[in-house]
């Protein structure tokens, strides 16, 4: 987990905030919670998304200014080795 400044809570990284989406959706899919804990558990899901979006946005965002630093005008694309085959 990082901290960024004593007043704000700590934030969990990557690895740690897929982990526990991947537990909040595997007990939605054994569909035996009450609907208000599924609910709640479903937003907590949306906002791990949207955790992992931003930081993978993030780390995207510093690949492709590593590129451009090291002379590679090509803009990082994710979806480059699909297209390859």
């Amino acid at each position: 987990m990082t901290r960024n400044n004593r007043d704000e809570p700590a934030t969990p990284d990557f690895e740690t905030s897929l982990q526990e989406l991947e537990s909040l959706v595997a007990r939605l899919e054994r569909g035996d919670l009450p609907l208000a804990e599924s609910l709640a558990l479903f937003e907590q899901g949306v906002a791990l998304t949207r955790s992992c979006h931003a930081r993978l946005a993030e780390a995207q965002q510093k690949v492709s200014i590593l590129l451009q630093q090291n002379g590679t005008p090509q803009p990082f694309d994710p979806d480059a080795d699909d297209r390859d085959e």
